[in-house]
C-alpha cells in the first residue's frame, strides 16, 4: 500500500512539474509516467484520464496558494493595514516568480492562468474549476478592499468589481512577466493597484 501511494504521489508531482513547464496539450500519459518513474499502467489506477490528473494538480496547487493568500491577506492578527497586506501579496508573488526564474531560467507564470489560456473551452471540468478558484481569489481581495474602504483608505464604490480588477491586473502582469521572461514586469503592480483603488494613502 505504501508503494501504491508513493506511485500516486510521483504521478501527481510529475504532472504538476510538467504542466507548469510545458503546458497541457504537449503532454501524454506516457511522458508523465516516464517523468514520474512509474509504469504507464499505474497511471490509470489513480486517474481516469489526463484531465483528471490536471484537476488534481490544480486542486493541489490551489491548496498551497490558498494557504499563502490566507496567511498574507488575513493578516494573522499582526495588525498590518489592509493595503500593506495587499502590497505584500504583490511583493511575494514577484519574489516567487523571480526565485523560480533563478532556478530554471524562465519565469513560470501562473499555473491557473497558463492552463486557462491554453485550454480555453476545450475541457469544461478544468475551466469550471479555474473559474471557482479565480472567484475565490476575488472574494479574498474584496474582503481586504472592504476593510480599506471602512478605514477611509480607498475611494472605490464597488469592492467586488475593484477586487476583480486587482486580480485581473495581477494575473495579466504575471502573464507579461512570463511572456517577456522578465519579472520586472511585476514591479508596477503596487502603484497601479493604488491608482485603481483610488487610494488616499500609500
Amino acid at each position: 500500500m505504501g508503494r501504491t501511494s508513493d506511485a500516486g504521489e510521483k504521478i501527481l508531482a510529475a504532472g504538476r512539474s510538467l504542466f507548469e513547464a510545458r503546458g497541457y496539450s504537449a503532454l501524454g500519459v506516457g511522458g508523465i509516467c516516464k517523468a514520474a518513474g512509474v509504469p504507464k499502467g499505474s497511471f490509470y489506477y489513480f486517474y481516469a484520464s489526463k484531465e483528471a490528473l490536471a484537476l488534481a494538480v490544480v486542486d493541489e496547487h490551489w491548496a498551497d496558494q490558498l494557504r499563502e493568500w490566507t496567511r498574507i491577506l488575513a493578516g494573522g492578527g499582526d495588525g498590518a493595514q489592509p493595503l500593506d497586506r495587499l502590497r505584500q501579496l504583490f511583493e511575494e508573488t514577484e519574489a516567487g516568480q523571480h526565485a523560480a526564474q533563478q532556478g530554471c531560467g524562465t519565469v513560470p507564470g501562473c499555473l491557473f492562468g497558463n492552463l486557462g489560456l491554453e485550454m480555453g473551452n476545450r475541457t469544461e471540468a478544468v475551466r469550471a474549476r479555474l473559474q471557482e478558484i479565480f472567484d475565490a481569489q476575488v472574494e479574498m481581495v474584496a474582503a481586504v478592499v472592504d476593510e480599506a474602504r471602512e478605514r477611509g483608505q480607498v475611494t472605490v464604490n464597488d469592492s467586488q468589481e475593484a477586487a476583480r480588477s486587482v486580480v485581473a491586473q495581477l494575473e495579466g502582469q504575471v502573464m507579461f512577466a512570463k511572456l517577456y521572461n522578465n519579472t520586472g514586469r511585476l514591479s508596477p503592480l503596487w502603484a497601479n493597484c493604488l491608482a485603481l483603488l483610488g487610494a488616499r494613502t500609500a
